[in-house]
């Protein structure tokens, strides 16, 4: 089964228009290098090593009803990969997406109602996210998760704390860094000077005023928000990243009952 996945959350499953995922393939990481020489040294140095996008190649088999659907269901092509906004590829069994763009592609046809065609995806991020986000049940059930997900005892993975100390567990390959990626943190509770500390990255973030009990702070990327008012002037203008695997999590100044939540995907290679 092959799933597109439009922006607005619009799921589309091919094979309900008689298009049929034969094979793909995903390429490996490209590292790119930035690099520097130095007058009277041989060689060079690395200056920097990133990621760069990644390519997608999918071949399809697709069956109109007659000779007369055969052009409809051409167009029906064009419109669900030749779009100019970018969609989400479903890999297959993998309960993983990769944000993508279908580059131009030709159909071959076989007379009267079948084709062929292979279409290259360009991926401008090089990893895939998973499908599920942490709020999300851990079930086998809930069909967003598979083993090979870097996934441990659902009992441990606790994305909703009302305690002063905690953990929070990365599944993914790279770090959450709200800079680059979507993360969300909510309390919700009474507080002064509140503090949010990633003890196992060093970052902290925090607030110089107060809460009540019905107040949420939101931590929206790099928005800092109370009851949807922007308070970014009013903090220390710092940001909490997540590491790969478990991150452990203080919280000082807040007062009574408090519950915090955390909201995010995971990123593979």
């Amino acid at each position: 089964m092959m799933i597109i996945e439009r922006l607005d959350g619009t799921m589309i499953d091919t094979e309900q228009y008689g298009i049929k995922l034969l094979t793909h393939s995903i390429s490996s990481p490209s590292v790119r290098v930035v690099t520097e020489e130095i007058d009277g040294r041989d060689g060079y140095v690395e200056v920097d090593t990133t990621y760069d996008g990644r390519k997608i190649r999918a071949s399809f088999f697709m069956h109109a009803v007659d000779r007369h659907d055969f052009p409809l269901l051409r167009n029906e092509v064009f419109r669900i990969f030749s779009t100019k906004e970018l969609f989400y590829f479903h890999e297959p069994n993998q309960k993983r997406r990769w944000l993508v763009r279908a580059n131009n592609f030709d159909i071959e046809k076989f007379p009267p109602i079948y084709g062929r065609f292979e279409v290259e995806f360009t991926a401008p991020n090089p990893y895939a996210e998973s499908i599920g986000t942490t709020l999300d049940p851990f079930t086998f059930d809930a069909e967003l998760w598979q083993i090979g997900q870097g996934l441990i005892e659902a009992d441990d993975l606790k994305y909703v704390h009302n305690t002063p100390s905690f953990c929070i567990y990365n599944a993914g390959d790279i770090d959450i860094d709200p800079r680059v990626l979507p993360l969300k943190i909510t309390f919700t509770g009474a507080s002064t000077n509140l503090k949010i500390t990633n003890v196992t990255t060093g970052d902290t973030w925090q607030y110089n005023g107060a809460t009540t009990a019905s107040d949420t702070i939101t931590l929206d990327g790099v928005r800092a928000l109370k009851n949807g008012t922007s308070i970014f002037g009013a903090t220390n203008r710092k940001l909490i990243t997540i590491k790969p695997g478990w991150n452990d999590f203080i919280i000082t100044g807040a007062s009574g009952s408090f519950t915090i939540s955390f909201d995010f995907r995971f990123y593979y290679l």
